[in-house]
């Protein structure tokens, strides 16, 4: 046996040592996490007043769902909304909006809903469309000239599809320390990359994309992006509790924000989320809200108050790629299918993700005139599968199920593809 030869091996076997005893203290770091709510019965909950008789039953459920997710996962925090037959039925804070000074969450506690802001612009859209403003299938520097051309041309469509092989931001790691004062100046962090395939040919998820969708959008209403969206979306919709987040503001029943510290899995553990400036995301991921706000705005979008129902069709028909084939994700809107009452039950709607997890869930179920949004103050919450859960428990004897809006009637398609 050489000399380097026994260098060698003697460093494979520290190194592998090193390697065991990292994982062995990784496993007892996660085995030793105590759990963030170890008596469910204390976890304070704050409900909405008023919640229908009809629906208490309902609202039972629901209850246990969420409080069983909200401990199984150990988040922090968690609120739901569920509206029904144009009214909002159940609405309800658990746990914490923040760790020190245990201030419970309320029904108007506001959270980031990261990119589940992008059915709010979708519909900022679908109102300059119905004005003449915008055209989906303009090139995109009809309206942002300061986008630079590209070796292909790049619409308004392709973009909010997902389809124009605009990069992505990195995550987690951001870019979240730049400050944008206009919509405009968040096309610095990403107007000269390269795309990454031809347009309509491939889809990848781009929160780049979204922020030049809300330049388009600016650029049509002739006023800044965040006004326009209060004027025209949140206050006739009475959403008084969504407005854009700020890195310098103390916004008030805002939620602390909180991040896994091990493994994107809060149940080993958490700490308070870093400073992160949102003001250059715009329409990709700035905004605030709360579930009932969200719920509100599913109902009016698919009870044809907000847009016409056949630009809501327009909007959440998922999109086909130059091949052919079908993507699964409108423009804006995420569908697919869940089990609901024993049956396959389409739904549109978005999931909201904040330094790459999901902290929100809006599902909307046309068919039954139901919308169930969940939102937390952690990352990677399993808010999605939670909001499902919800949805079942109010589809149990469901009052009005079988009553559909004037946008679920004009709807697509029967054979509905399974969210990708």
């Amino acid at each position: 046996m050489t000399h380097r030869f026994q260098i060698v091996l003697i460093a494979g076997v520290v190194g592998a040592g090193v390697l065991l005893a990292a994982l062995v203290g990784m496993w007892a770091y996660m085995m030793a996490t105590p759990p963030l709510h170890p008596n469910p019965g204390n976890v304070p909950t704050v409900a909405r007043a008023g919640t229908p008789e009809e629906w208490s039953a309902a609202a039972g459920r629901g209850r246990q769902v969420v409080l069983a997710g909200l401990v199984e996962q150990s988040l922090p925090g968690v609120s739901v909304a569920v509206g029904a037959g144009g009214e909002i039925v159940w609405a309800e804070g658990f746990g914490f909006a923040d760790l020190d000074s245990r201030a419970p969450v309320s029904p108007r506690t506001r959270f980031r809903i990261g990119t589940a802001s992008r059915v709010l612009t979708s519909a900022a859209v679908g109102l300059l469309i119905e004005r003449d403003r915008l055209a989906l299938d303009e090139t995109i520097q009809t309206y942002v000239p300061e986008f630079p051309a590209k070796p292909w041309p790049v619409t308004l469509r392709q973009l909010m599809g997902h389809t124009a092989g605009v990069r992505n931001d990195g995550g987690d790691e951001g870019p979240y320390a730049e400050h944008c004062g206009r919509t405009i100046e968040g096309l610095e962090l990403f107007k000269d990359q390269t795309l990454l395939f031809e347009p309509g040919t491939r889809q990848r998820d781009s929160n780049y994309g979204w922020i030049l969708v809300s330049a388009a959008v600016e650029a049509a209403a002739r006023e800044p992006f965040t006004r326009f969206m209060r004027r025209e979306i949140f206050e006739p919709l009475g959403m008084a509790d969504t407005r854009p987040d700020s890195a310098s503001e103390n916004i008030s029943n805002s939620a602390t924000f909180y991040f896994p510290r091990f493994a994107a899995e809060p149940r080993y553990g958490y700490h308070l989320m870093r400073p992160i400036d949102l003001s250059c995301y715009a329409g990709a991921g700035v905004f605030l809200s709360t579930p009932s706000d969200l719920v509100r705005f599913a109902m009016a979008v698919n009870g044809g108050t907000l847009l016409k129902p056949s630009t809501v069709e327009r909007l959440q028909t998922p999109e086909r790629l130059a091949s052919g084939e079908e993507t699964g994700y409108g423009l804006g809107w995420d569908r697919g299918t869940a089990v609901i009452a024993g049956a396959g039950t389409r739904w549109t709607g978005h999931d909201g993700r904040v330094l790459g997890g999901p902290v929100t869930a809006l599902l909307t179920f046309p068919e039954r005139d139901l919308s169930v949004a969940v939102t937390s103050n952690i990352p990677y919450a399993q808010v999605e599968a939670m909001a499902v859960a919800v949805a079942q428990a109010f589809s149990r004897s469901t009052p009005g199920a079988s009553r559909r809006t004037p946008a679920a009637a004009s709807a697509a398609p029967e054979s509905i593809p399974a969210r990708r």
